[in-house]
């Protein structure tokens, strides 16, 4: 009797959930409208931020916004012409890549600058921090005001070398592989600093790349590894140097952002500190599963030791130099990470050694 009434009750309840919902979105006309858009699918972690995004945005302001999603290329289908659509105001909320966002402000490149973030809490602190201000200011210089830098969260956790050849445990073993990267000279140099042989390849063609010999390795998360069923073609060997974390950045009309009332303002920022903390959890989930799969399909796992991974930050190091002094703005962002990273470094350690206690 009990477990049927309270079934009851929880049906009346989802209903009227559902109703004042659906008044909420029909009987009441939001007084401001969202377009936020990614370039990706329903299994993304950009999508998985944009739902908290909205659910949070449209509730804490009581309606008074509005967030529209379009995932995929319903709006834009490249970078550059997604951050075109932001600053004229045809798209309001945009996420890209570094590599997506680098044409137009190259600085943000230093987000693929190898070994400068330890791990996931560092990296966390330091997204949350001045350093996002810091290229926050930059990127609405060079837009003459017209895109703000929201955020930064993830997509995909973190880069890691992976090969079909041999377990690479030191930088020695790169030596004359043929490393998948991008067309863009920061991976090229970071390859060639390892002592391995840059190939650029489109994604699309990676898998019959690996297949047939024309590159060896890439450089990818776990999660973009087994979704492109990567092992099939031969790549077996994977190691987790953690060279570059995923960043994601998230960017908005700011003319949009400026018209907003002051409390609204605050709602849509809170709003971007939530998606970016579904975007911090949602690789870990999923790269747990990713990491098993691999594995049980015969894949050989290997996670550097510190002193081996010190070799590959040691062996990386000219790749700071090319970028500071070939990169706009590049000493003025590298600084301003590294000395964040520091610092994240020093209070979770500081914080570590009395918790342990």
């Amino acid at each position: 009797m009990l477990k049927s009434i309270i079934q009851s009750l929880s049906a009346v309840a989802i209903g009227f959930s559902l109703l004042t919902a659906g008044m909420t979105s029909s009987a009441f006309a939001a007084d401001f409208k969202l377009r936020a858009t990614a370039n990706s699918n329903e299994n993304d972690e950009d999508y998985d931020g944009l739902i908290v995004f909205k659910n949070y945005v449209e509730s804490a302001s009581n309606g008074a916004i509005e967030v529209e999603l379009f995932i995929g290329t319903q709006l834009c289908s490249k970078g550059a012409e997604c951050l075109q659509g932001v600053a004229d105001g045809s798209i309001d909320i945009y996420i890209s890549t570094s590599g997506g966002a680098s044409g137009i402000f190259p600085y943000v490149q230093v987000l693929d600058l190898p070994y400068l973030l330890r791990d996931d809490r560092v990296a966390e602190d330091v997204m949350q921090g001045d350093f996002v201000r810091t290229m926050r200011q930059m990127s609405l210089d060079d837009s003459e005001g017209k895109i703000r830098l929201m955020t930064i969260g993830n997509t995909g956790g973190w880069r890691n070398f992976a090969n079909t050849k041999r377990r690479v445990q030191k930088p020695a073993d790169m030596k004359g592989m043929k490393i998948r990267t991008v067309v863009a000279d920061l991976p090229q140099e970071l390859v060639k600093a390892l002592g391995a042989s840059p190939t650029p390849i489109p994604w699309p063609e990676l898998f019959t790349s690996f297949q047939t010999g024309v590159v060896e390795g890439s450089k990818n998360g776990i999660t973009d590894i087994m979704g492109m069923k990567f092992p099939d073609a031969g790549l077996k060997y994977l190691t987790l140097d953690g060279h570059a974390y995923m960043g994601a950045l998230w960017w908005m009309n700011n003319d949009v952002f400026a018209s907003l009332p002051g409390d609204l303002k605050r709602v849509v920022v809170d709003g971007f500190s939530q998606l970016q903390q579904a975007t911090f959890a949602s690789p870990k989930r999923k790269s747990i599963k990713a990491y098993q799969d691999f594995v049980a399909g015969g894949g050989d796992l290997y996670v550097p030791s510190q002193k081996e991974k010190a070799l590959f930050k040691e062996a990386a190091a000219p790749v700071y130099d090319w970028f500071k002094a070939n990169v706009k703005n590049g000493p003025e962002i590298f600084d301003a990470l590294v000395a964040a990273s520091a610092e994240a470094e020093e209070k979770i350690d500081g914080g570590a050694l009395i918790d342990v206690k």
